[in-house]
């Protein structure tokens, strides 16, 4: 499995397997790496499946090893997200549970092993129902939700914005909806990148989900208010800056993508396969984007894949140890999912 893009400076890229088991064949499921571990939670086993799983695996990349978790009382899901609260509870919120989309929060307490389901706290004024949305950390404490509501007959023309505040010793959420909203997506993606210019601080971009191919501000926040900090990968870091200087990528952003991945690496937002919808046919993707914030305004950089192995949807990357893992997702004929756990291999 493997997708390069040739040119005369050499540059190019690569998704190499390092690990294959059945237990990570999935998609649309969660991935949450905690202490070296990647947590996978629900998801779909085959296409056309309607029941999702409610079963969970743990992936140690340094092993190259998948183990199912026993702890019983999983919430069956799919097309949800997942965010680490305490460093220790594992936060499944929304998505779709095989008959309604739900807006719920259910955790995982990894010392024990025990899966609770929290409870609304008095003033939560939840969405109506969430799939394929996305949870954003701004604190230990506090997740930004982004994302229509509701099925298809009842979702509203334009996108909600949700402060989600978690609080583990209580096991209760609340949610509180934003004064503003974004274009109508699903099956977007979300990266909080520090914001390029004169004025330093945050931004939450959304991409993808809709037609449109550039992204939107879900939030923004001056120098000091965000206190996450993301993963470091030096080295990554350099290679993403050598591979969007090496003139092989076009300008291009992607548009109509959707169930595509995203991770923050530094400055760059790396978005892989996916869905688009310009296509009535051939419509599951192998490309890779990069969206470089280095300066202003920032600039997206296009690596096409000639592989039809590497096609991909509704699977998820993960960072780790300077490394970017592909986990999951259905391949080319949009029904087999992948065993496969991949790294981002960049040649320059």
């Amino acid at each position: 499995m493997a997708g390069a893009v040739g040119g005369t400076g050499g540059s190019g890229w690569t998704w190499r397997p390092v690990a294959r088991d059945p237990l990570l064949a999935r998609a649309f499921h969660s991935c949450t790496e905690l202490r070296g571990r990647f947590y996978l939670v629900g998801g779909l086993l085959a296409g056309g499946a309607r029941e999702p799983s409610s079963d969970m695996v743990v992936f140690d990349p340094a092993e190259g090893q998948a183990v199912r978790l026993g702890a019983r009382g999983g919430p069956r899901r799919s097309h949800h997200d997942a965010a680490l609260v305490g460093g220790r509870w594992l936060c499944v919120v929304g998505g779709w549970d095989g008959s309604r989309r739900l807006a719920t929060v259910s955790a995982l307490d990894t010392e024990r092993g025990v899966w609770e389901a929290w409870t609304a706290a008095p003033g939560s004024y939840p969405p109506a129902g969430l799939s394929s949305h996305t949870c954003t950390r701004l604190s230990d404490r506090e997740l930004r939700v982004a994302g229509r509501e509701g099925g298809t007959r009842t979702q509203r023309r334009y996108g909600s914005i949700y402060t989600l505040r978690l609080d583990p010793g209580a096991r209760t959420y609340c949610y509180k909806e934003e004064g503003y909203h974004t274009v109508s997506r699903s099956g977007h993606c979300a990266a909080l990148l520090q914001s390029p210019g004169p004025h330093p601080g945050h931004q939450l971009l959304l991409f993808g989900g809709c037609n449109s191919a550039e992204p939107e501000v879900a939030g923004h926040w001056n120098h000091g208010k965000i206190k996450e900090e993301p993963p470091v990968a030096p080295r990554l870091m350099e290679q993403l800056a050598s591979l969007v200087s090496s003139g092989q990528g076009s300008r291009q952003g992607p548009r109509g993508l959707r169930h595509h991945s995203c991770s923050v690496v530094g400055p760059f937002a790396v978005l892989f396969g996916g869905e688009t919808l310009t296509r009535a046919r051939d419509t599951i993707c192998n490309d890779l984007y990069i969206y470089d914030t280095r300066k202003s305004p920032s600039l997206w950089f296009h690596f096409p894949s000639a592989d039809h192995g590497l096609k991909r949807v509704g699977h998820r990357t993960c960072l780790w140890n300077d490394q970017l893992y592909l986990v999951g997702g259905f391949g080319e004929d949009g029904r087999t999912a992948s065993p496969q756990v991949c790294i981002l291999d960049l040649f320059i």
